[in-house]
């Protein structure tokens, strides 16, 4: 394994902390600024739009740079927005450290997915990714129990002066780690931006886009409103939430490690795969919440089942850019944080419609159903582009003559 893959693994573990454990501080928070609940919520809110954000402006606007310098620039950003939560006099520098951490989020899993890829042999790249991605399961599993620990016990601030450490030791690990490496735009067919978004003109991409907002947001649409399930329907106290949590945070790190290694191998049959298998884990779950047991499992597999979507929902959208990769990447990146939202959206409308707290689970069944049947529609007409092209020129689709052939037709 390359030691480049463990220092974007350390970063993606210092990212996943800052994004995930404010969860858990926001009572404390919210008395130290004296807001409202609501307010403090806004510290999520508002870090997952600027994550979308950051994702496709920060990445787009640093196409013609070296990606090891624009990692290293995204951490120094984060390092900076930790720092400032940590300082906060108020709540709003309170939230402008939270938008500045943010924008680095998206940038540094987009363009760290190309640079992750390019470490290694290309029949093992998806696991490459996982290996990053790792890093921000890791923070579910560990980072986020310990960091509200931590909190609790020496105040919330003292949970953000450990994750800048753990910036600057990401910091120093891709200065040190990560070989240099060329400009986004040197791969493209136009160069800079604008061969970047020449890729999206390819529409695999648009539906690489599509089954990520909607295979992924099927999970959290489900995760969003969890701990009302838990409580309210399988009769779990509240204390056993965040335990129940960590085993969830285990399932999302086991789905990462698998999902990387089967797409691998394959990553239409993965996907098609997973997503299927989510669908029915999130079925049997709303039909069994009621007990605890079948709650405690149905939580670890999905986790699993959602996660492992992630590695090759990434390598999906680098192959059909493979030309020009990077603002591609970054934009997937986007398009889970639009997916989490969407979920937790539609979650939120049925919970309003008095349709119980297991509705949620069935309204994130019904998106990853979604996300399958254009992943499906997807690969069909992939495969017949394929067709298309092995064709001998006089049986193409005149459509799509080349110039050589035109005259001959």
């Amino acid at each position: 394994m390359p030691l480049g893959l463990l220092a974007l693994a350390i970063g993606g573990f210092g990212i996943g902390l800052t994004e995930f454990v404010i969860a858990g501080l926001l009572p404390d928070v919210a008395r130290d600024f004296g807001v409202t609940e609501a307010a403090a919520g806004w510290l999520i809110s508002g870090y997952a739009l600027s994550v979308a954000a950051g994702a496709i402006g920060l990445t787009a606007a640093t196409t013609r740079l070296d990606r090891k310098h624009v990692l290293l620039g995204l951490m120094v950003l984060f390092i900076i927005g930790n720092l400032l939560s940590a300082l906060a006099p108020s709540y709003q520098v309170m939230m402008l450290g939270r938008v500045i951490a943010a924008l680095c989020h998206g940038a540094f899993f987009g363009i760290g997915s190309v640079v992750a890829a390019d470490m290694v042999a290309p029949d093992k790249r998806a696991g490459a990714i996982a290996m990053m991605f790792a890093g921000l399961t890791t923070a579910n599993v560990l980072g986020v129990p310990s960091g509200t620990l931590l909190g609790q016990q020496f105040g919330w601030r003292s949970t953000f002066w450990a994750i800048t450490f753990i910036g600057v030791i990401a910091l120093i690990g891709v200065a040190t780690l990560v070989s240099g490496q060329r400009p986004a735009g040197a791969v493209a067919r136009d160069g800079g931006l604008r061969g970047e978004l020449a890729a999206f003109a390819h529409p695999q991409v648009w539906l690489s886009l599509g089954v990520t907002i909607l295979g992924f947001g099927g999970m959290f649409g489900a995760f969003t409103y969890i701990a009302y399930t838990l409580t309210e329907v399988s009769g779990f106290t509240a204390a056993s939430v965040p335990w129940l949590l960590v085993l969830f945070g285990s399932g999302l790190f086991i789905g990462n490690y698998v999902g990387g290694k089967a797409a691998d191998k394959s990553v239409p049959v993965t996907l098609i795969t997973v997503l299927l298998v989510l669908t029915a884990v999130l079925g049997v779950f709303a039909l069994t919440a009621h007990s605890q047991v079948m709650t405690t499992i149905s939580l670890i597999l999905m986790g699993a089942f959602g996660f492992a979507t992630v590695p090759g929902l990434q390598m999906r959208i680098m192959h059909y850019a493979d030309r020009a990769p990077t603002l591609a990447s970054g934009a997937n990146i986007a398009a889970f944080n639009v997916g989490n939202a969407l979920g937790a959206w539609i979650g939120g409308l049925t919970l309003t419609a008095g349709l119980g707290y297991t509705a949620p689970i069935w309204a994130g069944a019904a998106l990853t159903v979604a996300g399958l049947a254009v992943l499906l529609a997807a690969t069909r007409l992939a495969s017949q582009q394929a067709k298309r092209t092995s064709l001998p020129p006089d049986r193409r689709d005149p459509h799509r003559l080349t110039p050589r052939d035109a005259p001959a037709r």
